[in-house]
């Protein structure tokens, strides 16, 4: 018997459903609300890889009836009641299988005790819940980061890999493993405290900033931009904060990713292509979120102890950026001491490649192509194609067109994402 629709379903906060592709307006939804449906169901069944398994057969029921009798006005609100009911189904056959097994004298310590659904408005709380959850220690650093992107940020096997630069079974078996270790090891579907929250603390922030960098800049597809991670990502940060109200790296992230959120509006044309910074109409950027990001982070600087941290120093950059009314009124020389103070903080090539484009702006693109060509042995960038896409630009600006141009096509063969290979292909007729 296939799933019913709920009678008061209360208002979805996905998209609209299309009555012209139901099957595309399924997995759009899905994609959308996953996180929050898994989320949800976790907090019932206390083990999230059943709760992602109750989610898909949501999906599939969404599959079977919606193409048949059309999608419902509130298609996050069914999909997350049929994943609950079916929760709750789960946990009841759970009491009566152990109840018929005490009265053979047996004992089932692992049977969970029942539980009501969550509150439908309780979502940022049990998106925190399953981002810590998933951020345990018992976890490797690769597994906290592939298993939350994977149950938070919606992200396939294919994209957490390619965003990684690892293969796709590689990531599959992290994920499959991470879900298998939080069962076996009973781990509790909550927000840690005292020790064991600050402990978590740094991957929880890792994990927040990877899912808001995919749908700031999305690693494949058709879009560059797929806000609803963003909004997820800034949404949990913004949670955080409040929780954490003296942890000046919280603060940091948050006041990041308001800035960067700030310029959402003006980063994309027309037909959804890429506009670089310097193109962008900074009349379309939010004043409003740009106000949220100093007041979050001068929180960072009233609970700081000690030198700013990365996410700190990422939003001090953030904010150069945001205060500055045009591009060419950027106070570079300081947004390159910042990268310098970055790079000494937490090194990375990538955090090197930015500092060179800071360069390029303070001191002009002789220095930086010389910061640029030392990364070009560095492992993790080999097939990273923003390392080609700076280069072409210091060699168009240093009149090397042919150079440039054989940059500029390299980068627009390593990229995934269908938007930003035009924007480099048109970046590489340009040069000629």
């Amino acid at each position: 018997m296939s799933a019913q629709p709920p009678k008061d379903p209360r208002p979805s906060k996905g998209p609209r459903p299309s009555a012209t592709d139901p099957r595309r307006t399924v997995e759009t939804v899905f994609r959308v609300e996953s996180p929050r449906i898994i989320a949800g169901v976790a907090r019932i069944v206390r083990d999230v890889g059943i709760a992602e398994e109750l989610a898909q057969d949501a999906l599939v029921a969404a599959l079977e009836q919606w193409p048949r009798d059309g999608a419902p006005d509130n298609p996050g609100a069914w999909l997350m009641a049929i994943a609950r009911r079916r929760a709750v189904d789960l946990i009841r056959r759970r009491e009566n299988y152990a109840r018929k097994l005490a009265e053979m004298g047996r004992d089932l310590s692992d049977v969970a005790p029942p539980e009501e659904p969550a509150d439908p408005d309780d979502i940022d709380d049990d998106l925190l819940r399953l981002v810590f959850t998933a951020c345990h220690p018992v976890l490797s650093a690769e597994a906290r980061t592939a298993l939350t992107l994977r149950l938070l940020g919606g992200l396939t096997t294919a994209e957490i890999a390619r965003a990684f630069l690892v293969p796709e079974p590689t990531v599959a078996q992290r994920i499959v493993r991470a879900k298998r270790t939080l069962a076996k090891k009973n781990v509790a579907f909550e927000v840690p405290y005292g020790h064991d929250r600050e402990a978590r603390l740094g991957s929880v922030l890792e994990v927040i900033y990877l899912i808001y960098n995919e749908g700031y800049a999305a690693t494949a597809g058709d879009d560059w931009l797929r806000p609803a991670l963003c909004e997820d990502a800034l949404r949990l940060a913004r949670v955080l904060s409040a929780l954490m109200p003296k942890e000046p790296e919280v603060h940091g992230l948050t006041a990041l990713l308001e800035f960067q959120t700030s310029r959402a509006a003006a980063r994309t044309g027309p037909d959804g292509e890429p506009v670089l910074l310097k193109d962008q109409n900074r009349a379309r950027w939010n004043r409003m979120l740009i106000a949220r990001g100093i007041t979050a982070l001068d929180r960072a600087g009233a609970t700081a102890t000690g030198a700013p941290g990365p996410y700190v120093l990422q939003a001090t950059i953030a904010a150069c950026h945001a205060m500055a009314y045009s591009y060419e009124e950027t106070d570079w020389p300081k947004i390159a001491t910042l990268y310098a103070l970055l790079a000494a903080r937490a090194p990375s090539p990538v955090v090197e490649l930015n500092r060179a484009v800071a360069v390029s702006l303070a001191l002009g693109p002789g220095p930086a192509l010389e910061i640029v060509d030392t990364l070009a042995a560095e492992p993790a960038l080999r097939e990273y194609h923003l390392l080609p896409s700076v280069r072409g630009d210091l060699l168009l600006r240093l009149c090397r067109r042919a150079e440039a141009k054989a940059e500029f096509e390299r980068a627009a063969s390593l990229t995934h994402n269908e938007q930003e290979r035009k924007l480099l292909l048109n970046r590489a007729a340009d040069a000629d």
